[in-house]
């Protein structure tokens, strides 16, 4: 059996199903990402799976035992389980080492390991309304981490931090699985902040799991084309716009599209004068530029290392892969 289980999970609120038929397995020490649009029953389905919630129907196991919903026990969640929200809040005005000891459950020796791996060995003598938002989710991270959990459930970690705390946060995260060997669960809408993490993601639309897979697979092969806006960005082709890429020798199915990503795309200067593909706009985002193109009245993104162009510049776009990936 494995060790995460998940089980026709539903739950329903008035006649609307907020998760429905939720089914999935997560091995002991893997990274799973949940991912999807805001309203995609990602939350939901994490609270469940923490015993927070009550499934209107479906069952969760965690190493062969039933997770508890709250119409079950007195008290709610299960004592393997942490949930850290999005929206967590920290006892206001309260020194950090005294927050932290109302959760602690493990020797001083081995919280006072925790609160150096989360960066916060510094901050124990200040009070909670002394510290930056990147501090207080790395402090309410600890307070989950010292009850000893097998499972941590960390819902859009991410979403409220700038880029330097963000990069704290995921090297945190990191060291804390090296050394305590905790398993995640982690939501967001954001495909940068799982890609280089995730060993399997599932992809959330209105409730429902619709795509499910390794993040190379999520990329390479999404199932539609809200799949595809996930997980970066995108074209789409159509016939009109097939006439005008070389080296694309290929038509789109029977309602079906083909799916390029801008990386697939290479692009050089026209030769010929009357090329009518002209850049219409360039983006620079550090290491790489994105440069829109304008293709028989469609915009198609292309993604190169070098900027050898210029807005209103003709130019001529080619595909040299074979493989096209074509999306309903």
């Amino acid at each position: 059996m494995s060790w995460l289980k998940v089980e026709e999970i539903s739950k329903k609120i008035k006649e609307n199903f907020v998760v429905e038929s939720i089914n999935f397995t997560q091995n002991k020490n893997e990274n799973l990402a949940i991912a999807g649009a805001t309203g995609s029953g990602k939350t939901t389905l994490l609270k469940i799976i923490a015993g927070l919630i009550q499934p209107t129907q479906g069952s969760v196991f965690l190493d062969n035992e039933r997770i508890k919903g709250t119409d079950e026990q007195l008290l709610s969640g299960n004592k393997n389980i942490a949930y850290l929200s999005q929206h967590f809040e920290l006892r206001n005005n309260y020194y950090v080492q005294d927050l932290l000891d109302v959760y602690n459950k493990i020797e001083q020796k081995k919280a006072d390991k925790i609160y150096e791996i989360c960066k916060i060995d510094f901050l124990l003598q200040r009070k909670t309304n002394e510290l930056s938002g990147g501090e207080k989710q790395r402090i309410a991270l600890a307070c989950q981490l010292v009850t000893c959990p097998k499972l941590l459930l960390l819902d859009e970690p991410f979403s409220n931090l700038d880029v330097w705390h963000k990069n704290i946060i995921k090297q945190v995260l990191e060291n804390i699985q090296q050394e305590l060997e905790l398993t995640y669960i982690i939501t967001s809408h954001d495909w940068v902040d799982i890609l280089p993490w995730a060993n399997n993601i599932l992809i959330m639309n209105e409730g429902k799991i619709i795509q499910q897979g390794t993040p190379e697979i999520i990329y390479t092969n999404p199932i539609n084309e809200y799949v595809a806006a996930l997980s970066g960005d995108y074209n789409i082709v159509d016939n009109a716009t097939i006439k005008n890429i070389h080296h694309l020798f290929a038509e789109p199915k029977k309602h079906k599209k083909i799916l390029l990503r801008p990386e697939q795309i290479n692009i050089e200067p026209a030769g010929n004068i009357f090329q009518k593909d002209v850049v219409k706009k360039i983006n620079f985002f550090g290491s790489y530029y994105v440069i829109d193109v304008l293709v028989n009245e469609k915009t198609i993104k292309v993604k190169t290392l070098i900027n050898n162009f210029s807005v209103g510049q003709r130019v001529v776009l080619s595909v040299n892969t074979k493989s096209l990936w074509h999306i309903a």
